[in-house]
């Protein structure tokens, strides 16, 4: 029997190398006049502004640009709304990374209502009930990470010891169009594609494992899991044909969204929302330094507590997609498994939480921050102590359960 199951909105989306040049047209759809959200330069360094200026320009359409330099705050927000409210906006297009398409987002939920974003942030406003209505947004993603092109969350910072990070969702926010051009992750610095290939990898892996997955979402983060398997160490070690890993990459991150959207994550990502908020840790590397020590001490907890549990069998079938082999035993999977995310983390040369600040000292308050909507639809639902020890074995000169130092 096939279990119940629904799936929520999804934008249209437009996938391939040289989609870009689909933009004009697209946008023309829904009037002339477009707020156009980027990073604060890479679109410039990178060539692609220059030739999309004009095709811009012959499609009839009229632009305001707003650049976003960072992780975007509510107070970005809220002064991007009452700058641009009254000039009839009818199309909002972010283009850039996950932070750029998360800001453009908020934007474009907010430009009708004009209400601050803070009244629908989850746990920290009124949380009032969105009404909308949004103006159409086109998201088209510069990195391979997030996989926010294909969701309802725009996720909000406030930095500091009593900051937060977290999300104005709805799913009148999900993107009309994600257009998906491998070719503009061209210039994507080796250590981008390392902590976002990260990302979109641990996003897969979590949805799979999630309490809600269902079996549209398994088959999506299957098949985003094997592409991020082929393409992300090749695409970073300069070992495959970049065309072809960039395609992979952007491929697995999309489903990542998708997949996230529809069932949720895991501890990774209940951690990586307090530490994104209270430290200078981008979130990327949050996910790619963590995923390994979080994975193994989740199996751990469901061997000591829930051995019958059926997270343990999909880790083992994780394990030999990754591994590209088989094993005798859920036993020689999940090692087989944990030693192949350590060595991609090696690999990656994802630093330890030590660089960005972070001892032991502080591990309390980010555990009692980390029991947000991600720590929920984890396969195993984990102590205080569990979480922290994701925490510790991600600090200098800690060894894992094998006894190899972490590096």
């Amino acid at each position: 029997m096939i279990p119940a199951f629904s799936i929520a909105r999804l934008p249209r989306i437009e996938f391939g190398a040289g989609s870009i040049k689909k933009l004009p047209a697209l946008a023309a759809g829904y009037g002339n006049t477009l707020l156009l959200v980027t990073g604060a330069a890479s679109l410039d360094r990178s060539g692609v502004w220059s030739a999309l200026e004009p095709s811009l320009e012959q499609a009839g359409l009229r632009w305001q640009r707003l650049r976003v330099n960072g992780e975007p705050s509510p107070e970005m927000v809220d002064e991007a709304v009452a700058s641009h409210r009254d000039q009839s906006i009818d199309l909002v297009i972010g283009i850039g990374g996950g932070s750029v398409l998360d800001a453009a987002k908020a934007i474009a939920g907010l430009l009708r209502n004009g209400d601050p974003v803070c009244d629908y942030l989850e746990g920290v406003g009124p949380e009032k009930t969105y009404r909308g209505p949004a103006v159409p947004f086109i998201a088209v993603p510069t990195t391979a990470g997030t996989g926010s092109e294909a969701t309802k969350n725009a996720v909000l910072s406030v930095p500091g010891h009593d900051g937060y990070k977290k999300s104005f969702r709805d799913e009148q926010l999900v993107p009309e169009y994600a257009l998906i051009d491998p070719d503009l992750l061209a210039g994507c610095p080796p250590a981008l594609i390392a902590a976002d290939g990260m990302d979109a990898l641990t996003q897969l892996l979590e949805s799979w494992l999630s309490i809600r997955a269902n079996p549209v979402t398994d088959a999506l983060a299957w098949s985003g899991l094997e592409a991020a398997r082929d393409s992300l160490l090749p695409w970073y070690e300069g070992s495959a044909d970049p065309a072809a890993a960039r395609a992979g990459m952007a491929y697995a991150a999309l489903l990542s969204g998708i997949t996230l959207a529809q069932v949720g994550l895991g501890s990774v990502h209940g951690l990586a929302s307090p530490l994104g908020a209270f430290f200078p840790i981008p979130h990327g590397v949050v996910c790619g330094t963590l995923v390994g020590a979080a994975s193994r001490v989740n199996i751990d907890a469901m061997r000591a507590r829930e051995p019958d549990n059926p997270a343990l069998e999909k880790y083992a079938r994780v394990a030999e997609l990754l591994c590209r082999q088989t094993f005798s035993t859920q036993e020689q999977a999940h090692d087989a498994l944990l030693a192949l995310l350590d060595d991609w983390t090696r690999r990656l040369q994802l630093p330890l939480l030590d660089r960005y600040g972070i001892t032991a000292a502080d591990f309390d308050h980010i555990v009692a921050h980390a029991r947000g909507s991600s720590m929920k639809t984890n396969p195993v639902v984990l102590t205080d102590e569990e979480i922290a020890a994701v925490l510790e074995q991600r600090c200098s000169g800690k060894q894992d359960k094998t006894g190899e130092t972490t590096l």
